[in-house]
């Protein structure tokens, strides 16, 4: 099944980031070792729209900044439906693998680490998730985004099957 990733415009919203990950890095030269930075960082508008971008440089800030840009450049959108996500997801990317859940009002974010930024930069407010596998920090995120690209709607599926609304539910 292949599923088209909704692009949204960055130019009227107001986006706020947040740093999932930020590490050292050492490239080993004839002339000793060079220190540099990587950062992951989410950003979203905590209302469906969320990007991730990856950012290196020899200084945190500036590796920040650039994964900041590059996060702008891959937002996307995603439905959220009464602060929840529409339906159970899964989904896998490198070695990680993330299960997000639906929950009821009044359940909060039950996630870890990078899942946790990224779901509370989308905007959901009550979700169920469970990471396998790696903890890697860019997998799981990577896994977290393939995982809400998969989210569908009732009124996207009424129109990729072309029926009204009402007939989506009682089939």
């Amino acid at each position: 099944m292949t599923t088209s990733i909704r692009k949204v415009k960055t130019s009227d919203l107001d986006l706020k980031d947040r740093l999932v990950s930020i590490q050292r890095v050492t490239k080993v030269t004839k002339g000793g070792r060079t220190f540099s930075f990587s950062a992951i960082v989410v950003v979203g508008n905590e209302d469906g729209v969320v990007g991730y971008g990856l950012g290196k440089a020899n200084e945190v800030t500036t590796a920040i900044a650039k994964g900041i840009e590059d996060a702008k450049k891959n937002l996307i959108k995603v439905p959220i439906f009464n602060g929840t996500i529409p339906h159970e997801q899964l989904a896998k990317f490198g070695g990680a693998k993330v299960f997000v859940k639906p929950a009821s009002s009044g359940t909060g974010i039950k996630a870890g680490g990078a899942m946790r930024a990224v779901l509370e930069s989308v905007g959901v407010k009550n979700v169920l998730a469970k990471s396998k596998g790696s903890s890697n920090p860019h997998n799981l995120v990577k896994a977290t985004f393939a995982a809400l690209v998969e989210m569908r709607d009732a009124y996207t599926i009424a129109q990729h099957r072309s029926l009204p609304l009402e007939k989506v539910f009682n089939g």
